[in-house]
């Protein structure tokens, strides 16, 4: 008896025994990446009073949580997730890791890195997931990114037992006039293989700043009711990259009076127009080359017609180099891989660098 327990007792120093995580919900947590906190529930991106407003498809994707993240600060040793999805839905073209898990990330120097992802389960709208094990008990600040393309109806946190899960000691990404992003599926970050790896969502790591991503997969149809939302909060900065989802006859139609609603809101804000992208695939199919063209022809008109009528603070982001020259940066011909989506977070960069109030 006395030797079996000198080895247990010798077991136990060389293999410390993990203790069971507390799940919490985090309420109390700040969270963020929302154009407005009047929301029908806490883990979705549009006001409430949109939804008798709004188009039905615009409504519905905005119960998707693209570029929500909530901050916390904690001392335990893993860090686990329980979650319920919104519909748990599922795509041919984009990982299930991206579309509706999690990932977390930690601040080091300043700067924020990658920890682990919470991967779903198969076919489930119930997850469970620990993300990280054996870490230290120094307090450390966390940012947990938010599912791609699904919707969160009920959010867990485990940690130690004996651990803090408190509110961030440090305003980082700096939450005072965000950069408000608006656009399409590519905006929303279809296809990146995790949350973390949205464009939106790596430029508020490298700017330290707040991003708003109002992408609307296939949706955006510049309606008048979001551009009402775009310049509802203050922000430092407006993005809009619609180009993919309208036709010449869309922007002919209604892209003047989407940018002087947006303006009306938001008289000093600097907004970027973004150019369709140069699809891989127009390098062989004349058609789409044509049309991808006659497009930014079209946004170039209104532009320029809008500086003629003195419309300060606009500028066109050109789409040359956006996501490289050699056709390797797209899953489909048209949505972005991890590396696209980082390809054109780094076209974008030195344009909000100059820009960014």
């Amino acid at each position: 008896m006395v030797r079996l327990s000198l080895i247990i007792g010798l077991l136990g120093c060389c293999f410390p025994v993990r203790a069971q995580l507390q799940y919490q919900h985090v309420e109390s947590l700040p969270l963020f990446g929302k154009i407005s906190g009047q929301t029908e529930t806490r883990y979705e991106r549009l006001p409430a009073t949109l939804k008798d407003h709004s188009r039905e498809a615009v409504w519905d994707l905005g119960k998707n949580t693209a570029g929500l993240y909530l901050r916390f600060k904690s001392n335990t040793t893993s860090v686990g997730l329980k979650w319920t999805l919104y519909q748990n839905r599922m795509m041919n073209h984009m990982t299930e890791t991206g579309a509706k898990g999690f990932d977390l990330y930690g601040l080091k120097d300043n700067q924020w890195v990658f920890v682990n992802s919470a991967r779903p389960q198969v076919n489930s709208l119930t997850n469970e997931a620990v993300i990280v094990a054996n870490m230290d008990t120094t307090l450390k600040e966390f940012m947990l990114y938010f599912p791609l393309y699904d919707g969160v109806v009920d959010l867990q946190i485990g940690i130690d037992s004996l651990a803090l899960l408190s509110p961030p000691s440090l305003d980082l990404p700096v939450s005072t006039k965000p950069v408000v992003c608006y656009g399409t599926s590519i905006q929303q970050g279809g296809c990146a293989s995790r949350p973390g790896m949205a464009h939106v969502s790596i430029l508020s790591r490298w700017f330290n700043r707040e991003f708003v991503n109002l992408g609307f997969s296939g949706n955006a149809r510049l309606d008048y009711d979001i551009a009402e939302l775009i310049g509802s909060r203050e922000a430092s900065l407006i993005i809009l990259d619609f180009m993919p989802n309208v036709d010449v006859g869309l922007i002919e139609e209604k892209l003047e009076e989407f940018y002087r609603i947006v303006r009306q809101k938001a008289p000093h804000t600097t907004i970027l127009f973004v150019e369709n992208p140069r699809y891989p695939q127009a390098e062989f199919d004349n058609q789409t080359k044509k049309t991808v063209a006659d497009k930014n022809a079209a946004l170039h008109a209104v532009f320029h017609r809008l500086v003629a009528k003195g419309e300060q603070h606009i500028h066109i982001v050109p789409a040359s180099g956006m996501i490289g020259t050699d056709h390797e940066a797209t899953v489909d011909g048209v949505h972005f891989t991890d590396l696209g989506f980082m390809r054109y977070a780094k076209h974008l960069y030195p344009y909000i660098e100059q820009y960014l109030n």
